[in-house]
């Protein structure tokens, strides 16, 4: 509880989201995916000529890795037009 009220000020902004804006925050299943496709490509080459080879290999794992990305965020429609309103300058229409 000690951290919580210490850290008070940086944890309640979130709540000025909807429960359904906040569900999408969390949802981190596609990225634990793309995290497992990087290790996955770590341990199948874990040395690289040059930094160029390693930007080209995570680039290649992440197009690859979105291909399997086909589950909608559920509630887009609210969520979306709830942060376009939030955020006007960011979103466009």
């Amino acid at each position: 509880m000690k951290r919580w009220f210490d850290n008070w000020d940086v944890i309640s902004p979130i709540f000025k989201f909807s429960v359904d804006v906040r569900t999408a925050f969390y949802t981190t299943n596609s990225i634990e995916s793309l995290n497992s496709s990087y290790r996955r490509l770590n341990r199948q080459r874990s040395v690289f000529p040059s930094s160029q080879a390693l930007l080209k290999a995570l680039y290649l794992a992440t197009f690859e890795s979105t291909k399997k990305w086909t589950m909608p965020i559920r509630n887009w429609g609210k969520v979306r037009g709830e942060l376009a309103i939030m955020f006007q300058d960011r979103i466009p229409d």
